[in-house]
């Protein structure tokens, strides 16, 4: 397996980036290959200060740097030799087997759509998130950020994604869905919500065990929840605000501590043809690590394939 990593994106790249791609390097197989994409001389001088006698990694050299304030549309466009534009030319030739950065979030979007495209029959691919339960175990939140506005087909198809991710990465055996709203009836929410309700209720393609409220996110009810880019974001922020509440009071709590985004690392976009990660742009060296372990466990998962499969 071949992961290509962006090396210079980040707020604390490339020092960072090299030293987390290092710490993925020592827990990876021997056989699965980084590919660094980024400044070759910058890379070869941090890579030179660690120990890398154990790292299967390869240096491609991109000139240009895509910084996290540039229009993505523009950037991507004009810096071809950049190394999120490097990193999706060689994923879309099947140069690497996935593609994560913790850069310009706009750029890798736009990498995704015109690079290697959304599966056939996927409506709006999206961006998914875990959040703790409080037994154990996660919760998988989609969509959380890459379409703030959704039609009642688009949710009901967040549904299926969202069930697959949750089988076959997460691990959860029959995953139920559940529709985020207002109340628990069905006759609650807007005009989206009643009919992406309507959509979903006694559908074959998942089991859909019917609305939650916000009140109930954390619990053991449900596995996956589904949602609009714009709630799901508010939601995925929120949840980020309480775990550095807890932490600015010098609380320390076992679950509180799940909240942290090091853990997860990086959330994939879901119904492109390849696997893409997207991680925090103020990620560590600890989040970037587990970014490029969970870009291996998608890949495991063969997991474009089979949303592939179940969509059309």
């Amino acid at each position: 397996m071949r992961i290509g990593v962006d090396i210079m994106g980040g707020d604390y790249a490339p020092e960072k980036t090299i030293k987390g791609a290092i710490l993925a390097g020592n827990e990876l197989p021997k056989d699965t290959k980084l590919i660094f994409f980024g400044k070759q001389k910058k890379i070869e001088l941090i890579l030179s200060k660690q120990e890398t006698t154990n790292i299967n990694f390869e240096i491609v050299n991109c000139d240009e740097i895509i910084s996290m304030g540039e229009h993505a549309i523009k950037a991507f466009k004009k810096k071809p030799n950049s190394s999120i534009a490097k990193g999706f030319e060689y994923l879309s030739h099947d140069k690497i087997d996935g593609f994560a950065s913790a850069g310009n979030t706009g750029a890798m979007f736009i990498g995704g759509y015109y690079s290697v495209k959304a599966i056939g029959g996927v409506l709006r691919p999206c961006i998914c998130s875990v959040l703790p339960k409080v037994n154990g175990g996660v919760t998988v939140l989609l969509d959380v950020g890459a379409n703030a506005d959704c039609k009642a087909d688009v949710l009901y198809q967040f549904g299926i994604i969202g069930s697959l991710y949750a089988q076959h990465v997460c691990k959860i055996e029959k995953p139920n869905v559940s529709l985020l709203n207002l109340g628990e009836e069905k006759s609650k929410g807007n005009m989206l919500t009643q009919a992406a309700y309507e959509m979903m209720f006694e559908t074959p393609d998942y089991n859909f065990i019917g609305n939650i409220e916000s009140r109930d996110i954390f619990d053991s009810k449900t596995d996956v929840i589904v949602c609009d880019g714009f709630t799901g974001n508010i939601v995925l922020k929120q949840a980020e605000a309480i775990y550095q509440l807890v932490k600015k009071r010098n609380i320390e709590d076992e679950y509180f501590n799940k909240f942290n985004y090091e853990i997860y690392g990086g959330t994939p976009i879901l119904g492109l043809n390849k696997t893409v990660i997207i991680g925090h742009g103020i990620s560590n060296e600890i989040a970037i690590k587990n970014m490029i372990i969970h870009t291996k466990d998608v890949v495991d998962a063969n997991l474009s394939e089979k949303i592939k499969k179940n969509i059309t």
